[in-house]
């Protein structure tokens, strides 16, 4: 495949019989094996209100990622900015860059990334935050990151983010055209959620280009795609393992999410033809089978995206099957020698946004 950096999307699932302190330890497992690797970024998603998906706090998270490794990159994927003060993602992403300088980066993403009760629920208030908003909320944040100062007779002004260590790499996330052109006009790095989002890549990754302006230290637009992928020793094993994923995707379109489910349950599970159709939908951008298949797919995905960066996303209720999925695929990307040389280069800094 054509030789891209590689990095891991984490939810931190939480199987069937796992408890959640199973579940964040069988991540810091995963994400030591990707540095391993040569993956480049490990970054972490919040979602709410998910019995299966244990990465709601996700600051936090990722300060015991970041200890536990030493030189990936470690971000969100990302920090819902409806949920937070901007102030509060300030001040916590400069103790981040304090503790792990050079490594640490903040993915921004516009929704809430969970239902209206719940965003009510961690907002503290009725109101929600709109597209018209969004731009407002984001400069505010950029302006604490950067230490800069609110114009006279803007409310914050005095207001200051401490403690103020480097200004972390902003990347915009997205499932649609909207994040996709902000990030181009605001000439910052751009991540799509091809995973759950298929029918929009293109429209939104075209837009994104087309709309990019060079920005001080970006002289050109940098895509990445989040892709849902499960690579196993054989189709056959790849199919068993993401039966899972399936039932889990038709729960939560059916308003039932639970925890990660096992093999044997989606497998026992009593579907009907609508649901299979509903399933087989959800996860229809989802590239899954052995290294061949997996390899085929991933060089399809890069030519149709000109992605400049793939994200992973792989779900399996064993965590030994999931760090045995991500293992596979770097195997098919970088050779042990490709490996070595992008671990020098991310120790060095010089990996990417």
């Amino acid at each position: 495949m054509r030789p891209v950096p590689l990095s891991v999307l984490d939810l931190v699932p939480v199987g069937t019989g796992v408890s959640a302190g199973e579940a964040v330890r069988g991540s810091l497992e995963l994400a030591r094996r990707a540095e391993d690797l040569g993956f480049t970024r490990y970054w972490l998603a919040e979602h709410h209100g998910m019995p299966g998906i244990a990465s709601s706090a996700t600051t936090i998270l990722m300060g015991q990622v970041a200890a536990a490794t030493s030189t990936i990159r470690v971000g969100s994927g990302g920090v819902m900015l409806p949920n937070h003060a901007p102030l509060t993602i300030a001040e916590q992403f400069g103790t981040l860059g304090a503790f792990f300088p050079g490594r640490i980066d903040l993915g921004i993403g516009r929704a809430p990334g969970t239902d209206q009760n719940t965003a009510r629920a961690l907002r503290r208030g009725p109101g929600s935050m709109s597209a018209d908003d969004f731009p407002d909320q984001l400069a505010e944040l950029t302006t604490f990151l950067s230490g800069g100062s609110f114009p006279g007779g803007h409310p914050l002004r005095g207001v200051e983010a401490y403690p103020r260590a480097e200004t972390p790499p902003i990347w915009l996330l997205g499932s649609s055209g909207y994040s996709a052109q902000v990030a181009g006009i605001l000439g910052l790095p751009f991540a799509f959620a091809h995973h759950f989002s298929s029918a929009g890549t293109l429209p939104a990754l075209r837009l994104y280009r087309d709309s990019f302006r060079p920005s001080p230290g970006r002289e050109r637009p940098y895509a990445m795609v989040a892709a849902g992928v499960l690579c196993a020793e054989d189709d056959e094993r790849a199919q068993w393992l993401a039966g899972p994923t399936r039932l889990t995707m038709l729960r939560l379109r059916m308003g039932r999410p639970g925890a990660f489910p096992t093999p044997e349950e989606a497998a026992a599970y009593p579907w009907t033809p609508q649901e299979r159709d509903l399933a087989e939908s959800a996860t229809s951008s989802y590239i899954v089978g052995g290294p061949e298949t997996v390899r085929d797919g991933l060089n399809a995905l890069l030519e149709a995206t000109g992605a400049d960066e793939l994200m992973i996303v792989t779900n399996t209720h064993s965590n030994a099957d999931r760090i045995r999925a991500y293992e596979l695929v770097a195997r098919l990307a970088l050779d042990e020698p490709e490996v070595g040389r992008v671990r020098d280069a991310r120790a060095a800094g010089v990996s990417g946004p």
